[in-house]
């Protein structure tokens, strides 16, 4: 049942991103472009999704405390910001900024069968998989 609401969420997330147009990375780089052609829609859509979530997840925490599963919804530790996340987040930007692709659109775009997308999905792999070679065994530290 688990993998199934993954599933289910995972196919409602994609089709989003796909009715709202930002697997198109044009769309994602035309809103980080602040000071040319300025596209506000990323944000419309990114507002959207938190006036659907917040309330939801508001409710949820407050009447249920539980998963759909029954099992205890997950406790969030207080941010750390620490130089490890000031690194990655400007790696994932700088990415972000040159291909206008993150990993979400990434695995939509992946059925366009361009080029382009499989050097950014084999590059995700890559840092994915030398993240966990330099992390220190069960400590999540490089």
């Amino acid at each position: 049942m688990l993998y199934l609401i993954g599933l289910l969420s995972g196919a409602l997330f994609g089709l989003g991103l796909v009715l709202s147009g930002m697997i198109n990375p044009a769309k994602v780089l035309g809103f980080l472009d602040v000071f040319g052609a300025w596209d506000p829609s990323l944000a419309l859509v990114m507002a959207g999704a938190l006036a659907v979530f917040a309330p939801g997840l508001w409710f949820w925490r407050t009447k249920h405390g539980q998963c759909v599963l029954g099992t205890d919804l997950p406790k969030v530790a207080a941010p750390v910001i620490d130089g490890r996340l000031l690194l990655g987040a400007s790696i994932f930007g700088a990415g972000w900024g040159m291909a206008g692709i993150c990993p979400g659109p990434a695995i939509g775009l992946a059925a366009s069968l361009q080029w382009q997308v499989g050097v950014f999905i084999l590059a995700m792999g890559a840092g994915f998989w030398l993240v966990g070679r330099l992390t220190v065994a069960g400590s999540g530290k490089l």
